[in-house]
């Protein structure tokens, strides 16, 4: 259930009460697509740097360790150790993604695996079947995640398969979650709003799943080529068609900048792999934009990472030692950035939410903005 607390301008600040806790929003969450944060950080690292929700990715899991294994396991909670909110995406996007050859049928899609080649169908009901086992707290709705650029023809066939595809998903989650040995009946849903960059199929799109009463709603197929401007106008022509009283979540967006300028446009979830990724190759989330310890200047370096930020690794360890690491391809350089760039977006977050509920948020957009702008510290 979503409550919404307060708005300023069309800045959202609400809450979000699962069955595994309450999620405050704006939420930006950590991605461990393997059921694991790439950069060697555990869920116990999770807990202690503002981490309120994990997403992990249901096609990945379905081909390997297999979604029955994670089943008789005792779900993903268990399994990975973690007690908060999970949300699994529904696998679409890497289906369209990762898939190579694919034939895409009204039944679902036919394709084959990226790991051994075996030949797999997935479609809105399997979705649904492999999420409800892995019992994540949001399942993210089937979706045909179209090219970009494509065709108005193209793009419109397409919407409406995933709006046929949506009601689906929700007639097979009603039926899983009705069902003895579901490991979570209070599974919620997602549906996705799709239609490329033009703004008449998003908006007509967004009025058709609006109908579909589900638990939140996602842009989709956004960050795939586009410019930004593109995609805030989108974001901004969209949102307003979607339920002011559920959660809107931004797939897989995005830099800090992203973030700062939907949020403005009513957008409470994000999710994104660029902290652990950039972590991975040696750049710093800071105030004063991203930095990158592998440059020389940083080798007599003992300040932080960031003066002032209170993450682990800022809170032990100088630059000139994470640069050390990384120089001789130490695993816990990455570590340590990853978990860095991760506690940097979540306490953004938090000063995300602290702002709007200040009436101030404009004002923090500008100067984070400004921030960032500055380069590297």
């Amino acid at each position: 259930m979503y409550r919404l607390i307060c708005r300023d301008g069309n800045a959202k600040r609400g809450e979000f009460t699962t069955v595994h806790g309450t999620i405050q929003t704006p939420v930006f969450m950590n991605v461990g697509t393997a059921a694991a944060i790439k950069g060697a950080v555990s869920t116990m690292d999770l807990q202690g740097i503002k981490t309120q929700v994990e997403l992990s990715n249901t096609y990945h899991l379905h081909v390997r360790p297999g979604d029955q294994v994670i089943k008789k396991l005792g779900g993903l909670h268990k399994f990975m150790v973690w007690d908060k909110p999970i949300l699994t995406d529904s696998g679409g996007f890497q289906v369209f993604s990762l898939a190579g050859l694919r034939k895409i049928k009204e039944e679902g899609v036919y394709f084959n695996s990226h790991v051994d080649g075996r030949k797999i169908f997935m479609g809105p009901e399997e979705s649904m079947q492999i999420q409800s086992n892995l019992a994540s707290t949001i399942a993210m709705a089937f979706d045909e995640c179209p090219p970009h650029p494509a065709t108005r023809e193209y793009m419109q066939n397409s919407v409406d398969r995933t709006t046929r595809w949506l009601k689906r998903c929700k007639d097979e989650m009603a039926r899983l979650n009705s069902l003895e040995d579901t490991i979570n009946r209070k599974q919620m849903l997602f549906g996705i709003n799709q239609g490329g960059t033009f703004e008449d199929i998003r908006i007509e799109h967004a009025k058709r799943i609006a109908e579909m009463d589900l638990d939140g709603y996602a842009l989709g197929g956004l960050a795939v080529g586009e410019s930004h401007e593109e995609m805030y106008r989108i974001i901004e022509e969209t949102v307003p068609y979607l339920p002011l009283e559920k959660p809107t979540y931004l797939m897989g967006v995005g830099t800090p900048e992203n973030i700062l300028e939907s949020v403005e446009r009513g957008v409470d979830f994000f999710d994104c792999v660029y902290p652990a990724r950039n972590g991975r190759h040696g750049n710093a989330y800071t105030n004063h934009g991203k930095m990158n310890l592998l440059n020389a200047k940083y080798e007599l370096d003992s300040r932080a990472i960031e003066e002032g930020c209170d993450c682990p690794t800022c809170r032990h360890y100088s630059r000139a030692y994470i640069r050390h690491l990384l120089k001789a391809k130490e695993m816990l350089g990455l570590r340590l950035l990853v978990t860095h760039n991760l506690y940097f977006y979540n306490n953004m977050m938090e000063e995300i939410r602290g702002a709007i509920e200040q009436q101030r948020y404009n004002e923090y957009k500008k100067a984070k903005l400004k921030g960032f702008a500055e380069g590297e510290a």
